[in-house]
């Protein structure tokens, strides 16, 4: 536990912010206050769901803050009022220079790529969907644009080969939480050299963005390599999850499945890309451009997520079958 008397205000939504805030919490900071979102209506029943973030803080009796208008009067006074020394800012929205300029030590963003690379908002997906082995977190001091404030820590995460979006994420929110915390004492003892952006962008040739996904980033066209398929799978899983409609020839019954695990095999030689091969009991492949993908956990519209071998129990593929979106 630290004797720190340094005020912070933390500002974050989702799990993997709540990892950083416990961190900042268990090491004994003195968290004057925690921003949030809104309530949103969600479900079927359009109940109000609360953040992660917002569940923590009122566990933990932390002072809470949800304005729905961060350039709203009544929230930078109340912001003023807490008289925080340092804001940190995990996964949360873009911050108006009124209140990202408002404490004596400034705030700083923890991001989940290496920057400059990856700027924007899905950085894990991205890094997985581009076939990336190294990845990491970024600590940095919050400016007008986007993800481009000057650095004050790296640390480098190396990716697993067969590893999905949603496992890096859980490794990531407990390496960023240690960083989090490793700028937060470095910022307090003034111990600590940034460096910009700019200056780090001039030793690669092209940055990668991380923009926001859509529906239509998430649909597979499987005459892409087999490889690229692969990966683009385990960059959405499990949110917001990659997906293909299939087609009976016979019939022209359609069937729609999202996929969350597969495994990628490598043959001599490839069927029709986009057929079907399955014997209705333990495997369904798609053949791919230079490689069958082999469906190992799915889930088709309406259903639950199963292993193969469950769905297979309950749909049978009689006759001949073929991937749309080719």
């Amino acid at each position: 536990m630290t004797s720190s008397k340094l005020r912070i205000v933390f500002m974050g939504t989702p799990e993997i912010a709540v990892a950083s805030l416990d961190a900042i919490v268990q090491a004994g900071y003195d968290v004057v206050g925690v921003v949030t979102v809104p309530d949103k209506p969600a479900g079927r029943g359009k109940k109000l769901s609360e953040s992660a973030v917002k569940q923590y803080a009122l566990t933990h009796n932390l002072h809470l803050l949800q304005p729905a208008n961060l350039k709203d009067e009544q929230f930078i006074s109340e912001l003023q009022f807490l008289k925080a020394d340092l804001q940190v800012v995990v996964a949360f929205r873009m911050l108006p220079k009124i209140v990202w300029s408002m404490p004596p030590k400034g705030t700083f963003n923890l991001h989940a790529s290496l920057l400059p690379n990856y700027r924007g908002a899905a950085p894990i997906n991205w890094a997985i969907m581009n076939g990336e082995t190294l990845t990491g977190v970024t600590t940095f001091f919050l400016d007008e644009q986007i993800d481009t404030g000057n650095v004050i820590f790296k640390q480098e995460i190396p990716i697993g080969s067969e590893e999905t979006a949603g496992e890096l994420h859980d490794r990531m929110k407990i390496i960023g939480a240690n960083l989090v915390l490793k700028t937060i004492e470095a910022i307090e003892k003034n111990d600590f050299q940034t460096i910009a952006q700019e200056e780090l962008s001039l030793k690669t040739n092209f940055l990668k963005p991380a923009p926001k996904i859509f529906k239509e980033d998430c649909k597979i066209n499987w005459e892409d390599e087999a490889s690229v398929i692969v990966n683009k799978i385990r960059g959405l899983s499990p949110f917001p999850c990659a997906f293909s409609e299939f087609l009976s020839d016979d019939t022209g019954q359609k069937i729609l499945l999202k996929i969350f695990n597969t495994k990628l095999l490598k043959p001599s030689t490839c069927g029709k890309i986009g057929s079907l091969e399955t014997d209705n009991k333990t495997f369904l492949r798609i053949h791919a451009s230079n490689g069958i993908i082999e469906l190992t956990e799915i889930q088709q519209s309406g259903k639950t997520k199963m292993p193969i071998t469950e769905f297979l129990k309950g749909f049978k593929f009689i006759g001949n079958w073929h991937a749309l979106g080719l």
